[in-house]
C-alpha cells in the first residue's frame, strides 16, 4: 500500500493530499528514508512524521484493506512517539498564552515600556 493512502487509512489525517503535500516536503520517511507518495509500505516498516511539531514514529503491523474505525487503528500501527514529544507540545501551548491570550489585542503603554526597559538592560 503507497506510504500517503496508510497514512490517510489509520487515520493521522484526514485527507490523502494533505499526507501528499508533507512527502513532498521531505517530512516522511520509511525505515531512515525519505519517502515520496507512492512509497510502498510492508509490516515491520518503520514510519516518521512530523506533524504539528511533533515526530511520531510509528510501526506498520499489517496493512488495512480500507479507511479503519478510531477504534480499529491499533491493529495496523504500533505508535512508537515518545512521551516527552507530547510533553514539548503542552509547554509550547502554555508558552504561548502564558504573556497575552489570544484576541488581547495591541499591547498596552504598560507592555510597551516593559519592553523598552529589557532591551535597554540587554544593550548596555
Amino acid at each position: 500500500m503507497r506510504i500517503d493512502k496508510y497514512l490517510w487509512c489509520v487515520r493521522y489525517f484526514k485527507t490523502r493530499n494533505m499526507v501528499t503535500e508533507l512527502c513532498k516536503k521531505n517530512h516522511v520517511t520509511v525505515n531512515g528514508q525519505v519517502a515520496k507518495p507512492s512509497k510502498e509500505v510492508f509490516p515491520s516498516d518503520d514510519v516518521t512524521f512530523r506533524k504539528e511539531q511533533i515526530t511520531y514514529k510509528i510501526k506498520v503491523l499489517a496493512i488495512p484493506e480500507n479507511r479503519v474505525g478510531a477504534k480499529l487503528v491499533d491493529i495496523y500501527r504500533k505508535d512508537e512517539t515518545p512521551a516527552e514529544s507530547f510533553a514539548h507540545l503542552e509547554l509550547l501551548k502554555l508558552s504561548k498564552e502564558h504573556y497575552r491570550k489570544t484576541g488581547e489585542g495591541r499591547p498596552t503603554k504598560k507592555d510597551r515600556r516593559d519592553l523598552e526597559n529589557y532591551t535597554d538592560d540587554t544593550i548596555d
